[in-house]
Order: structure tokens, then C-alpha cells, then sequence
């Protein structure tokens, strides 16, 4: 096989959508889709003003990287192209991601590399991560990680070993453990929620009729249902936590109706937000960006609305009606929807 890798001062530079060889010896495609012929013509600079990022930089920032090499850690602020990066870091907060950076499926929404890492594990994770909470000082951490269907429990065991690693040198740091589906096998989320986490969240990620052209066929609306659902059962002093992209083609109803579905399971908390932003020339497009904007609402209260804007066009995602069932949909204790929301 030709190496589609160059070098920059002796970093491998990967190009998207193509194979290379991981540190620890089994293939991956970088960005997670492998290339095809018929993909469209990459468009740079697509994104509007108002949703850009500036270039990470900054002391803090600084820091918190070091911290993540030292530890041998994985974020999926780095692996996902988040543009909130820079913002996060300086703040002195990370979202880390166990069990490797490579992923058994390929969403194409998501920009994480894919592959079968064939077992691979690194047995000092836990110990790695719990350390750099420390050295973080964090009252609160967010684990999520990629897929893992090459494990027989789908990598439960080690990512519940994650969290009990934290609370033993941490004890008062919470918990957030954005999870794989564990391909529907209910014992395997028991595992984790029983780990001594706070928040068990398991991402929707998008309406159920653009399931499949969004994620991996592995994945499903129904199996993540389910998969919260047994979280809340099983452990009802835990919170539990979802999340769902805007701007890939899903219509006002189709929102609401999955609002609905999650509220009907005892979904506590959901964030509206955005997937993977940079463009990349094999994965999902985005339809249109979700624009914030606000309003004085009744008594004084802060009301949001949202914008689509794509190709010229401009209507309101939220109308005055639509915004009222989402507070009752979302009679969750927590909601959060603004253009950059990260949905890790």
C-alpha cells in the first residue's frame, strides 16, 4: 500500500479520507470516511462571520495542552476539529476521550479517524486521566469516547474503570460520561452507570428520519432511546443527557417530535447545537447554520429563537408557539441551544 502521508518537520501530515498506519500498528482513515470519487468540490471559508472561531492561543490554553501530552490523553477537542478549542482550554476545561482516537464506525457527520483497532487498549488510561484531573484542579469533567465494537463489552469496562479512577484521587469532581450505544446490550450501560458518575449522556445526534444518512448504520434512534431510557431506569439519582444537531436538513416538526421522544423517557438535559464545522471533503455538508438571536420574552425573561440561513434564504426555526412546546418539551432541568454548542 502507497503511504499517502507527507511529512512537515517531521509530522505525518494524513490527507482526509485516506489510510495510514496508527502508532500502535493497525490502519485508520483520517476524518473517518474513506475518499470516493464522487464527492463534492470542497468549499473553504463557507461559514458565516458570526459563527467562526479564533485561532487557539493563550496561556491557559498552553497549559491544558501540555497536560494532554504529558498524559498520553485524547480529546475530542482535537480529534472532532472543535473550533470552541481555544475558547475551552484557556478556561482550563478539556472534553477527554478514552479508549483511543480511532472509531469502529464512520458517522458522517463526525471527523474522528475510523478503523478497527483490534483489542487495543491502553491499560494506563485510567491512572493517565485521573492524574491530569487533578493537576487540572477540575470540579468537573466530561469523558466521551469513540466506538468500540471490537470489544466484547463494547469497551464498558474500561470506560466505567475511567470514572472510577477519577472519583478515587477526585472525589468531588462530577462526572459526565458521553457514551458509546454499546450496541444496545443494557448490561453494558449498567456498567458504566454504575461507575460513581453524575451524568450518563448518550447523543441522538439528529431526527429520526436523517439517522442513516447522518450515522453509521450501526447506530439507531430507536437503540439510543433505549440505551437513556435503561440509564434513567436502572439509576434515577443520575441525570441523564442527550444531544441533537441543527442545520443538516431537519424539519421544525421533526425536532419537536424528537423532543418529545426524549421527554417521555426522563431525558433531564438536552443541548441543540452543531456537529463538526471545518469542511472536510468526504463527510456530511451542512444544509444551513442555526443562528441565535434574542428576545425579551414574557416577564422580563430572556427568549431565544433560532435562524436558519442557507443558500440566500432566511426563516425562523422557532416561532412564538414552537418555542412555548420547547419549554415543555424541554421540561428538562436544563437546556442549551446556541450556534456553537459542541455536541461532545
Amino acid at each position: 500500500m502507497k503511504d499517502s502521508s507527507k511529512q512537515f518537520r517531521g509530522i505525518p501530515i494524513v490527507k482526509s479520507g485516506s489510510k495510514y498506519k496508527t502508532a500502535a500498528g493497525f490502519m485508520a482513515i483520517k476524518d473517518g470516511i474513506k475518499a470516493h470519487r464522487d464527492a463534492p468540490e470542497l468549499t473553504v471559508g463557507g461559514k458565516p462571520k458570526w459563527l467562526r472561531a479564533q485561532m487557539p492561543a493563550g496561556a491557559n490554553f498552553s497549559a491544558v495542552r501540555q497536560t494532554v501530552r504529558d498524559h498520553r490523553l485524547n480529546t475530542v477537542c482535537e480529534e472532532s476539529m472543535c473550533p470552541n478549542i481555544g475558547e475551552c482550554w484557556n478556561n482550563g476545561t478539556a472534553t477527554i476521550m478514552v479508549m483511543g482516537s480511532v472509531c469502529t464506525r464512520a458517522c458522517r457527520f463526525c471527523a474522528v479517524d475510523t478503523g478497527n483497532p483490534k483489542g487495543w487498549l491502553d491499560d494506563e488510561e485510567p491512572e493517565n486521566i485521573a492524574r491530569a484531573v487533578k493537576l487540572m484542579d477540575l470540579a468537573y469533567i466530561v469523558l466521551t469516547s469513540v466506538d468500540r465494537d471490537d470489544l466484547a463489552d463494547g469497551g464498558a469496562s474500561h470506560y466505567a474503570a475511567c470514572v472510577k479512577a477519577i472519583k478515587k484521587l477526585n472525589p468531588n469532581t462530577a462526572v459526565e460520561a458521553l457514551t458509546p450505544d454499546f450496541q444496545g446490550v443494557l448490561k453494558d450501560v449498567e456498567l458504566v452507570v454504575d461507575s460513581g458518575l453524575e451524568v450518563f449522556a448518550q447523543n441522538i445526534e439528529t431526527v429520526k428520519r436523517l439517522t442513516y444518512p447522518v450515522r453509521d448504520a450501526r447506530a439507531s434512534y430507536e437503540q439510543t432511546l433505549s440505551v437513556l431510557a435503561h440509564a434513567k431506569t436502572h439509576r434515577n439519582d443520575i441525570l441523564t443527557k442527550t444531544s441533537l444537531m441543527l442545520g443538516l436538513g431537519e424539519r421544525d416538526h421533526e425536532i419537536m417530535e424528537t423532543m418529545d421522544d426524549l421527554r417521555k423517557i426522563d431525558v433531564d438535559i438536552l443541548t441543540l447545537g452543531r456537529g463538526t464545522l471545518y469542511p472536510l471533503l468526504y463527510n456530511l455538508e451542512a444544509k444551513g447554520f442555526v443562528k441565535a438571536r434574542r428576545k425579551d420574552g414574557p416577564n422580563g425573561r430572556d427568549r431565544r429563537y433560532y435562524q436558519i440561513t442557507g443558500k440566500g434564504k432566511k426563516h425562523l426555526a422557532a416561532q412564538k408557539q414552537q418555542w412555548e412546546h420547547l419549554q415543555a418539551a424541554v421540561g428538562m432541568i436544563f437546556g442549551a441551544a446556541t450556534p456553537r454548542v459542541s455536541l461532545s
